[in-house]
């Protein structure tokens, strides 16, 4: 079966995949971000593999603190909700700040933790059958812990990780530059994304031609 035919098993139709990649920068917008930066370029790669992407920038929305699907009181979590929901892929983008994912990504995962009760009619929690990824920029080492605590929290929540399904860049200890201003992308940086887009749409036609059961 190739990418584009149909499940010849009677699974759902693995064409037309989709991702989102909720970029937890501080910026709102139009300022220019590299962890926009960055989940653009996931995109792209998933996009050679027959991915249609979007972005949603967290901080130009009011994502009220909570652990529900809806705080209320003009609360626009659901409608970014509706996008993950929507999704077969979905990507966080974040900056390292003091060591640790910013808060923005910490109050997404928040909100996420909605969907561990919020279940289809198998019982199972509604983000399963998706794939979950990770996109860290910073200025100092701590990709790997921010990588490993996301992924615990997207694996609990229900998301499906793929192998090497993360992508990330530091600059030097004490450094200033920002990803955004490099002259071009780094070769183990573009290798690393092209990994991260290829296992994530292959995962992500596996569960949607046959989901876990």
């Amino acid at each position: 079966m190739t990418a584009n035919d149909p499940d010849p098993h009677g699974g759902s139709d693995t064409r037309n995949l989709t991702a989102v990649a909720l970029v937890c920068t501080l910026k709102r917008s139009p300022d220019p971000s590299s962890s926009d930066l960055l989940a653009e370029q996931v995109l792209a790669e998933l996009a050679t593999h027959d991915v249609a992407g979007s972005v949603v920038r967290v901080a130009d929305y009011d994502v009220r603190p909570g652990i529900t699907a809806d705080e209320g009181d003009g609360d626009q979590w659901p409608q970014i909700r509706e996008r993950v929901a929507a999704a077969d892929i979905v990507l966080i983008a974040t900056p390292t700040w003091v060591g640790h994912m910013s808060s923005i990504a910490q109050r997404v995962l928040e909100r996420l933790d909605a969907e561990l009760s919020n279940t289809d009619d198998a019982g199972r929690p509604a983000m399963y059958d998706k794939v979950g990824l990770a996109a860290i920029v910073g200025n100092e080492d701590g990709a790997h812990k921010i990588a490993a605590d996301l992924f615990q929290a997207l694996g609990d929540i229900g998301f499906t990780i793929p192998a090497q399904g993360s992508t990330y860049w530091n600059d030097q200890a004490m450094g200033g530059t920002d990803y955004k201003d490099l002259d071009s992308t780094p070769e183990a940086v573009a290798k690393t994304t092209a990994t991260l887009a290829r296992n994530a749409a292959h995962l992500a036609r596996l569960l949607r031609a046959d989901g876990y059961r």
